[in-house]
């Protein structure tokens, strides 16, 4: 049986309890070295096959599922589901029919929120977020570009893109981003080394080589960083709902 398993942002504490359980019972971990946290590793117990999939390409991680007798855990970072190359994974594993399953995981887009103290969807400003990358070595399909998705004004989650930064600028501003738009930056989140930078669109560039941060970061831009915004109906006195009555009948 194989468990595709979210580490989760870095934080040992931060797996899932099933994530967590899962590990402990392994008898071999295949988990990416580049961004898991190795400290989750002392959750498994002594004689557990570990190999390190950066190191690996993916007939090599394949034929070590394959060769594997028990419970194997494939651990990725974040959530599997988000830039985790797994649905290549999982479509040989249902040709060789080798069953599995996945274990959902706590992103890191989630952990840089909570690093921010931040809401991603805010009333009047945006109430969507958009997930994606700049455009590198792996293009990106035609009309997801870094300018289209910034014309949509919505908050912008960029995952892969910390190394590209002047370029990421440039894009965000040809998309309709003012130079003044909040950024936050926020390196390996939840990890002790984490770091955040608070800048504008113009100075995000200058700002990250500052910092000498050049990969392992979250870039987030737009209004929810530093704008006054509505207050949510949901509770407001006025505001009838399925449970409450609004206070202002008129």
């Amino acid at each position: 049986m194989v468990h595709f398993v979210g580490a989760g942002p870095g934080a040992v504490d931060l797996i899932t309890v099933r994530g967590m359980e899962l590990l402990k019972k392994a008898d071999v971990v295949i988990y990416a070295g580049s961004l898991v946290n190795p400290a989750l590793l002392e959750y498994v117990k002594p004689g557990c096959g570990i190999y390190n999939s950066a190191y690996m390409d993916l007939e090599e991680v394949i034929e070590v599922i394959k060769n594997s007798k028990g419970e194997v855990i494939r651990l990725h970072t974040g959530d599997p589901s988000l830039f985790g190359a797994v649905k290549e994974q999982m479509d040989i594993l249902d040709k060789e029919g080798i069953e599995y399953d996945v274990v959902p995981g706590v992103s890191s887009m989630f952990a840089a929120a909570a690093a921010l103290k931040a809401e991603y969807t805010l009333p009047g400003l945006s109430q969507s977020v958009i997930i994606t990358r700049a455009e590198g070595r792996t293009k990106v399909p035609k009309g997801q570009e870094l300018s289209s998705m910034a014309a949509h004004n919505a908050t912008l989650v960029l995952f892969l893109s910390s190394g590209m930064a002047g370029k990421v600028s440039d894009e965000l501003q040809e998309g309709g981003y003012s130079k003044d738009t909040a950024v936050a930056v926020v390196y390996k989140a939840s990890w002790p080394e984490e770091q955040i930078i608070r800048t504008t669109v113009g100075s995000l560039k200058e700002d990250m080589e500052s910092a000498g941060i050049f990969k392992t970061a979250l870039i987030i831009v737009g209004d929810v960083l530093d704008h006054e915004y509505e207050y949510s109906k949901l509770y407001d006195k006025n505001f009838t709902t399925g449970y409450r009555a609004g206070k202002d009948r008129s």
